[in-house]
């Protein structure tokens, strides 16, 4: 079981919006000496969105080539076309994935029934292990817990990321699943109370800056440190809340450059970080402790 402070790596690019490959390296490489226990590539975080199809499977390869096995790397294979996802779940698999990360079908807002036949068509198209995504926030779809357990019999299907942020579901979820079924957070402010709850790691975006900070939040929360877990939790809570300031990742991203780890580039319909707010983030990194 993949647990830990996984990291939803951004794609770095450059100021024309092209990925940066060489900074692509940089960031995996920064994260394999802070400690960091497992990288998505090509996530939301990671502007799947907005990259094609070929670039998509490029960023996944690039990744595991870089990672060389060190960590588990997770790969963004969802889509809101279930064909799409197989064949980015089909290559993801081939490039060497540990895993694939498949966010709930966006925009068409299907069924409960239909979020079920989906995530198992791909499940039995692709025998690779496979991690639910439940982001309502963004995707309009709200896949409920009993679709959840229902998938969770799949053999391959190994886990959820239920970025609600809501606790109480994800107890629901880690009393009534299989015990082999991970739970994780995708949501930084609230990561450590699942972890608390019996959850088994934290997909962060907050990782892409404090990766040291967050692998010993998750350190902690695992190995039932409750106080010193919540005392770290206080600590980077200005870094959770500051990088939404505008949608994700975005922030992120300026947070990134300012601290000289990226470059500047962002891909539209995204934009940089309003000016108004470059001073909230930089001052989210100091009183988190990760920049002076």
């Amino acid at each position: 079981m993949i647990t830990g402070s996984i990291v939803a790596l951004v794609t770095p690019m450059k100021a024309n919006g092209e990925i940066d490959w060489d900074g692509l390296d940089k960031v995996v490489d920064f994260h394999l000496e802070k400690g960091t226990d497992s990288i998505v590539a090509v996530g939301t975080t990671g502007e799947s969105a907005t990259l094609d199809c070929n670039e998509h499977c490029a960023v996944i390869k690039r990744v595991v080539e870089r990672v060389k096995g060190k960590i588990p790397v997770i790969a963004g294979t969802g889509a809101n076309s279930t064909t799409e996802a197989i064949d980015l779940t089909r290559e993801a698999k081939n490039a060497g994935a540990a895993a694939c990360l498949l966010v709930t079908p966006y925009y068409n807002k299907p069924t409960q029934e239909g979020l079920y036949q989906h995530f198992k068509a791909i499940a039995e198209a692709v025998d690779v292990p496979q991690i639910l995504y439940n982001v309502p926030g963004r995707t309009a779809c709200d896949m409920l817990p009993e679709t959840v357990l229902r998938l969770a019999e799949i053999d391959n299907i190994i886990g959820i990321k239920e970025a609600t942020g809501d606790v109480d579901r994800a107890r629901e979820l880690i009393a009534k699943a299989p015990k082999d079924f991970a739970i994780y957070s995708g949501d930084d402010a609230t990561a450590i109370e699942l972890i608390l709850a019996g959850g088994h790691g934290n997909i962060s975006v907050t990782a892409n800056v404090a990766p040291a900070e967050m692998s010993e939040l998750c350190r902690l929360g695992l190995a039932g440190e409750t106080e010193a877990a919540r005392e770290l939790q206080a600590r980077l809570m200005p870094l959770h809340t500051q990088l939404f300031v505008e949608a994700n990742p975005i922030p992120v991203k300026w947070a990134m450059y300012d601290m000289g780890l990226i470059d500047d580039g962002i891909r539209l319909p995204l934009t940089l970080l309003s000016s108004q707010y470059h001073a909230v983030v930089r001052q989210a990194l100091v009183d988190s402790g990760i920049s002076e």
